[in-house]
């Protein structure tokens, strides 16, 4: 091949790799700036607003990144820049360890072309993912983790290879501060950083025995690590530990039952594509065949969250919690596509890669439209659309606010967490009080309600609850004014606001999960 020829075809792959990524970025912007914050979100944009060393579900890591924003009053499409930013970096680290693992799995063509495909496939397995556009425009514990998790994968695969003699002690001592630093921001960010963790140890293990335990540098990994989630640490020795009991019994789920297992690998094939399970089968037909332990190591980083995650999904579990270990799978699954579709074996490749074109096509525009076209409220197809979650929270928030400091009320109430975190955001500074019997991070930021207190509760039609006046409630409760939510002229959901009267001072829940 000429020089020329190279060239061009270089330009080529580069040309489709940003187009890739500004694609993604395209729509990350424009939904980053067109909907209102999610539950998540505006649960952890709060956590910035309301600044702690830890926090009753979460470490602390997703606020504190965003508090420098939030303290300067960054609108939601500012504040989305942040997952923006991390989704690209995600695209860039996939891209460049499906370079680097040629290197490490010899089956894999080591041509310089080969691996410029196998990156161009890794950012493509980002972008044909539909849930990592979710993480991509709302930041979660998961968006930071799935960056350290490729991070940590880069300086694992570093320290496996690296020698005595490379570079001298002064270099080493960097690679193993790098990943004592990577590991405590990863612990700082989610509790499950554990399992990264994990797969850094039988990485090494894999490639080096126990030798490595007898040098100094793992140790000052460890004592770096463990300093960065101190706070997550005394927060926790200062709250009677409610983090972690909390932690224990979220993660176990509910009773297990088989449906919920197999519902959870059939919502994933959906949220990451089948193209990725593709991918990952190909990639663990090649690599169990033989020993190469560095390789397998590596691809702990997948194995070991997703089975984890899925054998606790009998239980009841999210698809965003896999995000991590997905992406630790893109370099792997990208060269096993780019092996395939140099062997000319395309036909399945092309088939799930339009699949999952359109079904993140279909995704945006239910988001644009918040729903389906011409589907109202009023519809039976309206009246419980997830959609509407996304979208008139700051009109509510806002006028909430107004009529608690026109009736000179001190507080909002709701009765359930989903609704007070968007409305505690967006009626800032005003206290919003969870009128149930769960202790959560509500009740650390505002207390309980005060017997005799008065109240604007706020009922969302979408999951609308009873008014409340039971035993020990509110003595009356009369609703001064509906807010309808409208999209492109057609009804979505509606807020409804009541002054609720004399508080009964029903029992409020302690940090055992017991009312008083």
């Amino acid at each position: 091949m000429s020089s020329a020829a190279a060239r061009l075809r270089a330009s080529t792959l580069t040309q489709r790799l940003c187009g890739l990524v500004g694609l993604g970025l395209l729509f990350h912007v424009v939904f980053g700036n067109l909907l209102t914050l999610s539950v998540d979100e505006a649960h952890y944009a709060l956590y910035a607003d309301k600044l702690a060393l830890s926090y009753f579900d979460h470490p602390p890591l997703v606020g504190w990144l965003q508090w420098p924003l939030v303290a300067l009053g960054a609108p939601d499409g500012v504040l989305r820049l942040i997952p923006q930013i991390l989704w690209l970096c995600a695209c860039l680290l996939a891209r460049n360890i499906a370079r680097t693992l040629p290197a490490v799995v010899p089956s894999w063509s080591s041509d310089p072309r080969h691996k410029e495909i196998a990156g161009l496939w890794a950012v493509a397995l980002v972008v044909l993912a539909p849930l990592l556009h979710v993480l991509g425009v709302g930041l979660l514990p998961d968006s930071l983790l799935m960056v350290l998790t490729l991070l940590l994968m880069q300086v694992t695969l570093k320290l496996s290879t690296l020698q005595p003699a490379t570079g001298g002690a002064s270099a080493q001592r960097r690679w193993w501060l790098a990943l004592g630093g990577l590991l405590g921001l990863a612990g700082l960010s989610k509790y499950t950083a554990i399992l990264p963790a994990a797969a850094v140890i039988l990485t090494l293990c894999s490639t080096q025995g126990l030798r490595w335990l007898r040098t100094s540098g793992p140790w000052l990994a460890l004592a770096l690590a463990c300093c960065l989630v101190a706070p997550v640490f005394v927060w926790n020795a200062q709250h009677e530990w409610v983090s972690f009991v909390y932690q224990l019994k979220h993660g176990s789920g509910g009773q297990w039952q088989a449906r919920r297992l197999l519902g959870f690998v059939g919502l994933q094939l959906v949220a990451y594509g089948p193209l990725l399970f593709l991918g990952g089968y190909l990639v663990v037909r090649q690599l169990t065949g033989g020993r190469n332990w560095q390789a397998l190591g590596l691809l702990s980083f997948f194995l070991l969250p997703f089975l984890v995650t899925a054998a606790l999904a009998g239980g009841g579990s999210l698809p965003h919690w896999t995000a991590p270990a997905w992406l630790a799978l893109i370099p792997f699954a990208a060269n096993a596509l780019a092996a395939c579709w140099r062997s000319g074996k395309r036909q399945w490749i092309l088939a799930f890669v339009r699949t999952q074109a359109v079904i993140c096509l279909l995704a945006f525009s239910a988001l644009f439209f918040v729903g389906i076209p011409g589907v109202s409220q009023q519809h039976a197809w309206g009246k419980k659309n997830p959609l509407a979650d996304l979208w008139g929270w700051d009109r509510a928030g806002a006028r909430a606010r107004d009529l608690a400091q026109t009736l000179n009320i001190q507080a909002l109430s709701v009765k359930n967490w989903t609704l007070a975190s968007r409305l505690a955001w967006y009626a800032r500074p005003v206290d919003v009080m969870v009128l149930d019997t769960r202790f959560d991070q509500f009740d650390l930021w505002f207390g309980q309600l005060s017997t005799g207190q008065d109240s604007i509760f706020v009922n969302w039609s979408q999951m609308s609850f009873d008014l409340p006046m039971q035993a020990g409630g509110f003595e009356s409760c009369t609703r001064v004014e509906q807010l309808n939510i409208e999209r492109l002229g057609r009804l979505i959901s509606d807020f409804s606001f009541y002054h609720c009267r004399n508080w009964g001072g029903a029992q409020a829940p302690t940090r055992s999960g017991k009312p008083n």
